[in-house]
């Protein structure tokens, strides 16, 4: 078996290569070439932490495995992240495992690839503000994600804690943009793509607040209950996902299909767009949503990746199991 360390898959692991993996995945998910198998996400009764499994099988990359983790909130006052995760990949001719791979950093480059390959696919081309709603670990990575896809000029932020936005501040003006805190409102009003990435169990973003032609990557909600947008602007916007039964049981999709004011069949895999069944945005006007759940699929193609990578380049250790 072959160990890919953490501070390897930081090493090795780019924005580009984690975006190539995830726009691959989501095609052969939309072909029926890969599926991710049901999630199991529990509160284990210690440290309130939350622990699960993400796991599926990729037959056109001949890629099985699974991620092992979850979300320790202490963890930071132990100068950890909170959320951790390993990745196990297994030969799927015999069942034998053929990697084990550090999974925070990877969880960090594939949720970007995603809301990033939305943009790519779902915004304007003429897109130059970038809105953020969030300034945790993950919006740092959001953020240069995002500017690899539209000739952004400025980035426009608001996160719950303010002080929070002085590091993603730096971040900002390290790519050369501009930067702007605002009020949730003012935000939506002058934002032509909003990138949501926060744990919220309220909305934050009201349906009267976005305008005409925004794209938003929703990307914050994974577990039943969390809710970082209002229903109702999820029922006004055309919407995609990583999954559809992900985005109807735990992502923004739950809520709004509840209350009845929407339908299942009215969202659409962004895999759909990456090979051309479906068109994508049909007007300037048209507000955009991507739903972005988080598939195990993701993790398997980023760590993938890593260790064709990491094999290359003689890096990481190899046992037997």
């Amino acid at each position: 078996m072959f160990i890919v360390s953490e501070e390897h898959a930081r090493d090795l692991m780019t924005e580009a290569a984690g975006f190539d993996a995830v726009e691959s995945v989501f095609a052969a998910m939309s072909r029926g070439d890969a599926y991710n198998f049901p999630v199991i996400r529990e509160a284990i009764g210690h440290a309130d932490a939350l622990y699960g499994f993400k796991s599926g099988f990729d037959r056109a990359g001949l890629v099985l495995g699974l991620k092992s983790g979850g979300y320790w909130p202490g963890n930071l006052g132990r100068g950890l992240t909170n959320h951790q995760s390993t990745v196990f990949l297994f030969d799927p001719d015999t069942g034998r495992p053929t990697a084990m791979v550090g999974g925070n950093y990877l969880t960090a480059i594939r949720t970007a690839a995603a809301s990033s390959v939305s943009i790519k696919y779902l915004a304007r081309p003429e897109s130059r503000v970038l809105g953020i709603v969030g300034a945790g670990h993950q919006s740092h990575f959001q953020i240069r994600a995002a500017v690899a896809q539209r000739q952004f000029e400025r980035v426009v932020a608001w996160n719950l804690h303010p002080e929070m936005l002085d590091g993603l501040e730096r971040t900002v003006r390290e790519l050369g943009l501009m930067f702007v805190r605002a009020d949730r409102p003012d935000l939506c009003e002058v934002a032509d793509v909003i990138i949501t990435i926060t744990s919220s169990h309220d909305p934050l973003l009201m349906a009267d607040w976005v305008r005409p032609g925004t794209h938003l990557a929703c990307m914050g909600t994974d577990t039943a209950g969390k809710m970082e947008v209002d229903k109702h602007l999820v029922a006004k916007a055309t919407v995609f996902t990583d999954e559809v039964a992900q985005s109807v049981t735990i992502g923004e999709g739950q809520h709004a299909i509840c209350d009845g004011l929407m339908s299942e069949e009215a969202i659409t895999p962004i895999g759909d767009v990456i090979n051309g069944v479906h068109g994508g945005r049909r007007s300037a006007d048209e507000i955009t949503l991507f739903d972005g759940t988080g598939v195990g699929l993701q993790d398997l193609a980023v760590a993938d990746a890593v260790v064709k990578i990491a094999e290359e380049k003689g890096v990481g250790q190899r046992i037997d199991l």
